[in-house]
């Protein structure tokens, strides 16, 4: 992919209490370069199998479809342990996808917690071994399917215009979180 990316669509889950059950919100914000250019919602369901299913639908469905050039992904589950099966996404809406995370998760911990808690943890647990151990990457750490190193690099680095967060995620984390819990936080 020897193209410039700017269109991008990031997501990130409201905040919930630990007590929920049900469906979690979730946020997409769409950027044209550094510029907002609109916003998709949707739910997915606590520690539930939707979330691949929820995005493809979110993105194809949306009017900014047509314009979208890579899909970014704040973790690679929301609301709980809805695990998003990153190449099943990809091939779904035909595009790349870029997983971000600030630190590097500590998988042996959630490993324990999918296999012993989450139904159907053990299959949640292969998708995240599929896609292989996330990547140090212009100060976050990454996963991505279906673009280069080089790419995700320079994509993050034209994107994270406040801090090591790209935009499209910063500000999905400010929407979710103010309609979620009444009021945002700052750190995605």
């Amino acid at each position: 992919m020897s193209v410039r990316i700017s269109h991008v669509i990031g997501f990130d889950d409201a905040p919930f209490p630990k007590s929920h059950r049900g469906d979690v919100l979730l946020v997409g914000a769409v950027f044209s370069g550094q510029r907002l250019d609109g916003v998709v919602s949707g739910k997915v369901r606590r520690d539930g199998s939707n979330a691949t299913r929820q995005l493809v639908a979110l993105i194809n469905d949306s009017r900014f479809r047509s314009h979208l050039q890579l899909v970014m992904l704040q973790g690679i589950a929301f609301a709980g342990f809805n695990v998003v099966d990153v190449r099943a996404l990809s091939a779904g809406v035909r595009l790349p996808v870029l997983v971000v995370a600030r630190r590097c998760p500590d998988y042996p911990k959630i490993r324990e917690a999918l296999c012993t808690r989450v139904r159907g943890g053990d299959r949640k647990w292969a998708l995240i071994e599929r896609l292989g151990p996330m990547e140090p990457i212009a100060g976050v750490h990454v996963q991505r399917h279906g673009l280069t190193p080089d790419e995700a690099r320079a994509v993050i680095r034209r994107t994270a215009v406040h801090g090591l967060v790209p935009e499209p995620l910063r500000v999905a984390h400010l929407i979710a979180g103010g309609i979620g819990a009444g009021h945002s936080r700052g750190r995605a």
